[in-house]
């Protein structure tokens, strides 16, 4: 009742329902993104391409559409296996204590030390080769079609790096709920009638940290996509012919004094997402709120 209370963040997500639908509903009616027709590059906006064509005469709104499927796949996927790892990790962390919180937490501030995107380059490169080797394997061993292997080996790899090492500041938000958490009352109770300590953790407390989680992973997604975005403006991140919108933004940039449209279309979309998944965030931060509950 108090997120529908917040007009912008219900308009958020509701701007977001149809971004997913356009994305992932009616894109597959909008031809094929990489059909190049180099008779028709740089056609304006009209009725056989409602946002125009790009360098290679391929529709520029079919494109956007397909890239947003790996933008908002990368900020879904990698926000999951960070949820995941975070939630569990921190939540054993603050539970064990003693040294074993003591030892995990020094690997958490290890990691902090490290630039981010350094560590999901070297990790995508590294799970690159696996993934390649391993859409081969099924497409020879198992007759895996190739075209969709291929492009699913193209993507995992940042899906899984950017996920696998953007877990750190919830592990220790979750962390420190639980600390408070097990020493609260129904905790309590739980270890007097002799449960054991990972049916308490997972059962009891856990669910008890989620209000928190939820909030900081819907204000996540949109710095994953930034990330996405960033390495496929630098090269590497998605790779031909798959697009994202960020690849979609660095193509644009090239053209951008002559062929503004190509940056500002994709910008649009990408800003308007980023924009729709923070208000949405900060409505459920609001909503969640126990102070506000209280009013």
């Amino acid at each position: 009742m108090r997120l529908r209370q917040n007009k912008v963040a219900v308009a958020s997500g509701l701007f977001l329902i149809v971004m997913f639908g356009l994305c992932f509903v009616a894109a597959w009616f909008t031809g094929d993104p990489n059909q190049q027709e180099l008779t028709h590059k740089f056609a304006a906006p009209g009725s056989g391409h409602p946002l125009g064509t790009d360098q290679m005469g391929r529709d520029l709104f079919s494109r956007i559409l397909f890239g947003g499927q790996i933008s908002l796949l990368v900020g879904l996927v990698a926000t999951s296996v960070a949820f995941v790892i975070g939630i569990s990790y921190g939540a054993i962390s603050g539970y064990v204590g003693g040294r074993t919180d003591a030892v995990m937490m020094r690997i958490v501030d290890t990691l902090y030390a490290i630039p981010f995107l350094v560590l999901v380059i070297l990790l995508q490169e590294v799970l690159s080769s696996s993934a390649g080797e391993a859409a081969g394997w099924l497409v020879k061993k198992w007759s895996f079609p190739e075209e969709t292997t291929f492009r699913f080996a193209n993507i995992l790899p940042l899906f899984i790096a950017i996920g696998a090492l953007g877990w750190l500041t919830l592990a220790r938000i979750t962390r420190s709920q639980v600390l408070s958490l097990k020493q609260q009352e129904f905790a309590q109770a739980a270890v007097s009638l002799g449960l054991s300590p990972r049916r308490i953790l997972f059962r009891h407390i856990i669910p008890n940290t989620l209000g928190p989680a939820i909030v900081y992973v819907t204000l996540t997604i949109p710095s994953f996509i930034m990330y996405e975005a960033t390495l496929s403006f630098l090269g590497l991140g998605i790779k031909a012919p798959n697009s994202s919108w960020g690849v979609l933004i660095k193509d644009g940039a090239n053209y951008m004094e002559t062929q503004p449209m190509l940056l500002i279309f994709p910008g649009l979309f990408f800003t308007a997402t980023l924009f729709a998944l923070n208000f949405l965030g900060d409505g459920l931060r609001d909503a969640l709120d126990p102070k506000a509950a209280k009013d």
